[in-house]
C-alpha cells in the first residue's frame, strides 16, 4: 500500500502545483486588468512594479489554493480512470476511500499551510501591497505635452506646443508661460523649435528653445494719470530652461496609516480589536437610544435595557398601560390641551426625526466597521477549510468523468468554483448588512459546497452513475411513457 500511496501522491503533486501558478497568474492578470489605469503613465520603475505585482500575488493565494485543489483533484482521478487504472485498483479489493486516504492527508496539510498563510503572511503582505497601492495612486502621471493645447502639469509653467516630432523630443512652435512669480501671464517664452529631456537623475525637465524671444511685463516706475504697460523683449538663439521635477517624484506613504485596518491583522489581533469595537459601539448605541424624547417613564427603561452591563442602572419595572379608549380621552380635552398635546408630539416627532438623520449614518458605519472584522476574522478559516470541501468534490468528479488532461476537468472545476464564489459574495454581502448571522452569511458556500462533496464521493463510491447520460435518457424515457401512455398491461 506504501507503494500506491507514493504513486497516487506522486500523480497529484504535479498537476496541484501547476494548477496553482496557472491560477495565480490568471487571478493577476485579473488584478493588471482592473488596475491598468492606475499603472500606465505615472513613470513608475520596473522595480515598484515588480514589488507590487509580488504583493498581488500573495493576496490571491487565499484564492488560487481552493482551485488548485479542485483541479488538481479531478485531473489526478479523471487521469487514473481514463487510464484503467482506477478500475484495476477497485478489481483488486481496494475501494475509492483508501485510495483517497493519502491524499485526503495531503488536502489537510494544505489546508493547514493555506490557513497559515491567510493567519501571519497575508496580513503582513496586506499591509505592505495597500500602502504601496495608494501611493501609487498618488502619485502623478508623467507630464504628456499633447499638440495644439496648454499642459499644466509642471508646477509654475505652462506649455504648448503646435506640433511634436516623431520621437516625441523635438517641439515645434512653442509657447512656455512663466508663473513662478505668482503675477499671472507676465512672463512668457516664445520659439519656433526647441527639445525636451529628462536629466539623468531625473530630477528636472530641461526644455532648450532655439531662436525665440522672452516678453516679460514689468510694473510702472512712476504715478501717472495715464496708464502704461511696459515690457521688456529679449531675443536668443538658444535658452535652457530647467524645470523641476519634485512633483513628479515617487514617495511611500507610511505603513502605519494602514495598520489598524482589518485585512492587516491576524486571528488574535481580529478578536482583540473586534471586542474593542464591539464595547466602543454598544456606548455609543446606549447614548444614540437614550438621545431620543420620550416620557420620562420611557425614558428610564430604555437607558435600563440598553446598558446591561451599567452595575449602578436601576430598573424602573414599568407596569404595562391599561387599555385606554384613545378616542374618549381626546373627546374629552378641550380645543387647547389637544392643541398643547399634538404641539408637543409634533416636537417630540421632529427631535427624534433630527437625530436619528445625525446619527444614522455614523452608527451605520460603525456597524460596517464592526462587521469587517467578524468577516475578516471568518473568512481566514472558510478560504482554509475550502481546500478540503474542494478536495472532496473534485476527487469523486475526477472517478465519475474519467477524464484527464486540461479540457472537461478545466470546464468543471471552472464552473464549480465560480458557483462557490458566486455564493461566497452573497453570503459575505447578506452579512454585511446585517441581513443574516456571520456565522451563516459566511459559511454558507461552506454549507452548500459541503453536503455535495459527501454526495458525489458516496456515488462514486458505490459506482453510481451520475454522469451517465445513458441513464438519464432512459429515466426521462421512463417518465414520458408514464405521463403520456399510462402504464403498460399485460394481456
Amino acid at each position: 500500500m506504501k507503494r500506491l500511496h507514493k504513486f497516487v501522491i506522486k500523480s497529484f503533486l504535479g498537476p496541484f502545483f501547476m494548477t496553482f501558478f496557472i491560477c495565480i497568474f490568471i487571478l493577476l492578470m485579473q488584478f493588471l486588468w482592473k488596475y491598468i489605469d492606475d499603472l500606465v503613465g505615472k513613470g513608475l520603475d520596473w522595480a515598484i512594479v515588480s514589488e507590487l505585482l509580488m504583493y498581488a500575488a500573495f493576496g490571491l493565494v487565499p484564492l488560487a489554493f481552493p482551485l488548485a485543489m479542485l483541479l488538481a483533484s479531478i485531473m489526478t482521478f479523471g487521469n487514473l480512470g481514463e487510464n484503467y487504472e482506477l478500475v484495476a485498483m477497485k478489481a483488486s479489493g481496494i475501494s475509492l476511500f483508501r485510495i483517497m486516504r493519502p491524499l485526503l492527508v495531503v488536502a489537510i496539510i494544505m489546508t493547514a499551510i493555506a490557513f497559515y498563510f491567510a493567519n501571519s503572511v497575508l496580513p503582513k503582505t496586506n499591509l505592505k501591497y495597500y500602502s504601496l497601492m495608494f501611493s501609487v495612486k498618488q502619485q502623478k502621471p508623467e507630464m504628456v505635452i499633447k499638440e495644439g493645447v496648454f499642459s499644466n502639469d509642471m508646477e509654475n509653467y505652462s506649455i504648448k506646443v503646435e506640433r511634436k516630432g516623431k520621437n516625441n523630443n523635438m517641439l515645434y512652435d512653442v509657447m512656455i508661460y512663466n508663473h513662478a512669480a505668482d503675477q499671472g501671464n507676465v512672463n512668457v517664452s516664445i520659439s519656433d523649435s526647441g527639445k525636451m529631456e529628462i536629466t539623468p537623475d531625473k530630477k528636472f525637465m530641461s526644455i532648450t528653445l532655439y531662436n525665440g524671444q522672452n516678453y516679460t511685463e514689468e510694473e510702472e516706475g512712476r504715478q501717472s494719470a495715464a496708464k502704461r504697460y511696459p515690457f521688456r523683449r529679449e531675443s536668443f538663439q538658444k535658452q535652457v530652461i530647467n524645470i523641476s521635477m519634485k512633483d513628479f517624484e515617487f514617495n511611500r506613504i507610511d505603513e502605519k496609516r494602514y495598520a489598524g485596518a482589518s485585512k492587516m491583522m491576524n486571528v488574535s489581533q481580529l478578536t482583540s480589536q473586534g471586542d474593542s469595537v464591539f464595547k466602543d459601539y454598544k456606548i455609543r448605541l446606549w447614548r444614540y437610544l437614550t438621545t431620543f424624547s420620550y416620557t420620562n417613564d420611557i425614558n428610564q427603561q430604555v437607558s435600563w435595557l440598553s446598558n446591561p452591563n451599567d452595575s449602578l442602572r436601576h430598573d424602573p419595572k414599568i407596569k404595562p398601560d391599561s387599555i385606554v379608549d384613545f378616542d374618549k380621552t381626546i373627546a374629552s380635552m378641550s380645543t387647547f390641551e389637544k392643541e398643547a398635546l399634538y404641539q408637543r408630539a409634533i416636537s417630540n416627532v421632529r427631535t427624534n426625526s433630527q437625530l436619528i438623520s445625525q446619527q444614522l449614518e455614523d452608527m451605520y458605519s460603525r456597524k460596517k466597521m464592526l462587521n469587517s472584522y467578524a468577516m475578516e476574522w471568518h473568512r481566514k478559516f472558510t478560504l482554509s477549510f475550502a481546500c478540503l470541501i474542494f478536495f472532496f468534490i473534485g476527487a469523486p468528479l475526477g472517478a465519475i468523468i474519467r477524464k484527464g488532461g486540461l479540457g472537461m476537468p478545466v470546464v468543471v472545476s471552472i464552473l464549480m468554483f465560480i458557483a462557490y464564489y458566486i455564493l461566497m459574495i452573497t453570503g459575505e454581502k447578506f452579512a454585511r448588512e446585517d441581513a443574516w448571522s456571520m456565522m451563516n452569511g459566511m459559511w454558507f458556500a461552506s454549507f452548500v459546497f459541503l453536503p455535495l462533496g459527501i454526495w458525489l464521493t458516496y456515488k462514486a463510491a458505490t459506482d453510481s452513475g451520475v454522469m451517465n447520460m445513458e441513464s438519464y435518457q432512459a429515466l426521462f424515457k421512463r417518465l414520458l411513457n408514464l405521463r403520456f401512455f399510462g402504464r403498460h398491461k399485460p394481456e
